[in-house]
């Protein structure tokens, strides 16, 4: 198959992807239409991995902080850069409000992203993003729990031979752990810090 279509194929699926989460969160978070029906329970955010530092991280940890969760790989040539720089210059935007709000860089690449590949690539951004990363089992669990996509795809011209097809979306989770804005990779540092800014601020 022709890389140029394998890129087209596999960016196609990115957006399914993007489409999908959305979907999950609009049926999770619809109001009920009669006094039966049972409650949905929101997407909550649900994880034990391994820090950049090297530390075991769970959800519980960041009670209290608006979460923003991006899901990538260090490897990754343009979406996950583009979108580490867009959260770092919306938490720059946010001034003192940023420390209401931790983002959190979840790899979906546990054999290649090492903690100490994390820390490398984490700290070009900005210094408040953590990265995440863990045992093949962990992340796949996480990737599961919180409803994203993705995908190893062999590709000879990327390193070791495979690229990975993830989600772009980010997402915002409130201080409880429950999802509550999916930002597309089309928006802005503008956007998502004047979003953030509001909730913050109630």
């Amino acid at each position: 198959m022709p890389l140029r279509t394998m890129a087209t194929i596999l960016w196609l699926a990115v957006a399914v992807a993007g489409l999908a989460v959305a979907a999950l969160f609009f049926w999770q978070s619809r109001p009920e239409t009669t006094a039966s029906a049972p409650q949905e329970p929101a997407l909550q955010a649900d994880f034990e991995l391994t820090d950049h530092r090297g530390r075991t991280r769970t959800d519980e940890e960041f009670r209290g902080d608006w979460l923003l969760v991006f899901f990538g790989f260090t490897n990754c040539p343009d979406v996950c850069p583009m979108g580490l720089a867009n959260i770092a210059q919306a938490m720059d935007e946010l001034g003192g409000a940023a420390d209401e709000v931790q983002p959190l860089f979840i790899s979906v690449d546990p054999k290649r992203d090492t903690p100490e590949s994390l820390a490398e690539y984490v700290f070009q951004f900005h210094p408040s993003i953590i990265g995440l990363t863990g045992t093949p089992e962990q992340v796949d669990e996480t990737a599961e729990t919180f409803a994203i996509y993705k995908e190893r795809v062999e590709d000879p011209s990327a390193p070791d031979g495979y690229t990975m097809g993830h989600t772009s979306s980010i997402l915002l989770f409130d201080p409880d752990g429950g999802l509550v804005r999916i930002f597309e990779y089309s928006a802005t540092p503008e956007d998502i810090a004047r979003d953030l800014r509001e909730r913050v601020r109630t």
